[in-house]
């Protein structure tokens, strides 16, 4: 997934958001980053985006709200959701809502990238699975 890859990290927490620039650039990504879930929806308009990393807790509109709305308009994006409440409820309705994979914050930089190659594995699988059934 790495080559030409682009992913939006979605959090309101300016350190997390540059944190996790530094680590995903590193690992020869595209990032994008945006502070809301509307500023997040901008950058979806006017962007080819891959996966979208996103926290839960966040005003205005809250990360189930931006998982939503981009599986919605936005099916073939794949979609972590970070949570700094890693209960089972959260995680729980986080992947009954279309999230591929979660992480519970705080996390360490390998564990983050281990979670978004196991999600583009999981999304190269689906969309495997539906072009041979679509044959």
């Amino acid at each position: 997934m790495k080559e030409e890859a682009t992913i939006l990290v979605v959090d309101d927490e300016e350190m997390l958001r540059k944190i996790l620039s530094k680590i995903l650039t590193k690992e020869g990504y595209n990032v994008h980053l945006a502070s809301t879930g509307h500023e997040a929806l901008e950058i979806l308009r006017r962007e080819k985006i891959d996966l979208l990393i996103t926290d839960v807790k966040m005003p205005e509109m809250d990360g189930f709200d931006l998982l939503k709305t981009v599986k919605t308009d936005y099916p073939q994006i794949g979609i972590i959701v970070m949570t700094a409440f890693g209960d089972a409820y959260t995680v729980r309705d986080a992947l009954l809502l279309g999230a591929d994979e979660y992480i519970t914050k705080p996390f360490k930089s390998f564990e983050i990238v281990m979670v978004i190659e196991r999600a583009a594995w999981r999304i190269q699988s689906s969309r495997t699975k539906e072009q041979a059934s679509s044959s």
